[in-house]
């Protein structure tokens, strides 16, 4: 079946702004943590709880974390890949950044540094929890200039075509497009921050501080599908690649701690209907 319209790649994974060239992988993240600095720092501000200054200079110290934290995952996660060219491990602007590493020292140590401030660190996690996807959503476009984390062949209409060299690297003949995998994770991050946002926060109304499990339970989900059509290299076992197993667990943790929760809640309730002893014999 022919390939009716299809989604091309840029010719560089570079962009020239004010006339100067920019590496276009490092800013979709520059611009993923701008933007999501202003949203969550706007949340803070109308829950009471923080200011945009607050989350700008915890940035400062979050971003550079997450940073290492992700590209120490990539690392770790593929040494094979390094051995013998370990200069190539700090070359972050030729992609290689891992979510579920970059996150979790990203936000250890934001916490800590809202703590230092004096800051409810909780609550500030929360606000940063749909900020965080807004900020995933878009550095995926990165992957999307460097031409890389896309998934299996298909000829759907939104296929992503990419250059010979490229299609070639993976094994597949010229002209091959593939599903854009990074355009798939960029949508699902938006409707996730949308539904963290609007329907959880306004109507589940979680306790302080889970909007973050929340968080961490609907990324699971939408990453092990995502990953699950990519056709980079990666460890594997059982038929799945290494971050669907992550996800598996992150998923397991975070929605049993929900559900958990959910229940003690229910059952503190006075009219749960939980039994209670009876004063007849």
């Amino acid at each position: 079946m022919p390939v009716i319209a299809a989604m091309p790649s840029p010719s560089s994974g570079s962009l020239e702004v004010l006339g100067l060239r920019l590496n276009a992988y490092g800013l979709m993240i520059a611009l993923g943590v701008v933007v999501a600095v202003r949203i969550a720092g706007r949340r803070a501000e109308h829950a009471g709880v923080g200011t945009v200054d607050d989350f700008s200079s915890i940035a400062m110290w979050a971003v550079p974390a997450g940073v290492l934290g992700g590209r120490a995952y990539h690392v770790i996660t593929d040494l094979e890949r390094f051995r013998g060219n370990w200069d190539d491990a700090i070359k972050i602007w030729q992609g290689g950044l891992g979510v579920w590493g970059g996150v979790t020292l990203g936000l250890v140590v934001g916490l800590w540094r809202a703590g230092v401030r004096g800051l409810d660190t909780w609550a500030m996690g929360a606000c940063a929890a749909p900020a965080i996807l807004v900020a995933q959503a878009i550095g995926r476009w990165g992957n999307w200039f460097n031409q890389e984390l896309f998934g299996r062949p298909t000829d759907l209409p939104w296929a992503l075509e990419v250059s010979v060299a490229t299609a070639r690297k993976v094994g597949y003949p010229p002209g091959t497009t593939f599903h854009p995998t990074f355009l798939y994770e960029s949508v699902g991050c938006l409707a996730l921050a949308w539904l963290l946002a609007v329907v959880v926060e306004r109507r589940v109304r979680p306790a302080r501080g889970r909007l973050l499990v929340w968080y961490a339970a609907g990324y699971s989900f939408l990453r092990f599908f995502v990953e699950g059509l990519r056709i980079d290299p990666t460890k594997s076992a059982g038929g799945w690649r290494l971050n669907q197993w992550v996800s598996v667990v992150v998923f397991a943790v975070a929605t049993g701690f929900l559900v958990i929760e959910h229940r003690d809640r229910w059952l503190s309730r006075p009219d749960s209907g939980a039994s209670t002893v009876s004063d007849h014999e």
